[in-house]
């Protein structure tokens, strides 16, 4: 039986959707979300601020954030994606794949940021050059097995094939020596992850536990 390909989300869609699983952001983190333009983003965020979907904070730790009413109208815009795609088996599998993962990428981003010196448990300086490429080598082995599930959810709804692109660019800047990259900077693999997974239970209507 041939699944029905999912419809591309408008741009609306994919900004509204966007704030609910990365939270609170300014306008750059909704744009590498998205991967539109700032200027297409800022356009759409207006608009749904002006529909009551989204609020603003100004100042210089101010941002967008998703109202009540935004999370709401996003879910049934998601369900009905979701059911149109005829994909709520595979994204359900999808996300029990990636829960299996889930612990291994957690623990890996401990051993990132901590190693035991001397039986002590000691913040990762990254002057051990060793230790950090083993700790790269496994988030690449998991990023391997992790592909799986991207392609799945790439192949029933669209808007997920922007995740693999995402979590592979964040491993590279991370394998060329930029640190942040992994689990404290502004673009890290953990973060995307995180994104990943808020997507899936969003998508499923989920909690999170």
């Amino acid at each position: 039986m041939t699944r029905p390909v999912s419809p591309h989300a408008t741009s609306t869609d994919l900004v509204l959707h966007a704030l609910r699983c990365i939270g609170f952001s300014g306008l750059a983190a909704v744009a590498a979300a998205t991967g539109l333009p700032e200027s297409d983003v800022e356009s759409e965020l207006i608009d749904l601020a002006v529909a009551g979907l989204v609020t603003h904070m100004a100042g210089p730790f101010g941002g967008w954030g998703i109202t009540d009413a935004g999370r709401a109208e996003d879910a049934r815009r998601i369900t009905e994606e979701l059911d149109a795609a005829g994909a709520p088996a595979v994204v359900t599998e999808a996300f029990n794949g990636f829960l299996v993962l889930n612990p291994e990428l957690l623990d890996l981003c401990t051993a990132w940021q901590t190693r035991s010196v001397d039986g002590s448990t000691t913040l990762n300086d990254h002057t051990d050059k060793a230790y950090d490429a083993r700790v790269l080598d496994r988030l690449a082995d998991l990023d391997q097995r992790a592909d799986a599930v991207c392609t799945e959810l790439s192949g029933a709804m669209r808007r997920f094939q922007r995740y693999r692109s995402r979590l592979a660019h964040a491993l590279t800047r991370a394998n060329a020596g930029e640190l942040d990259y992994d689990t404290d900077g502004t673009a890290p693999y953990h973060t995307v992850w995180f994104q990943l997974h808020e997507d899936l239970l969003a998508t499923l209507g989920r909690p999170r536990n």
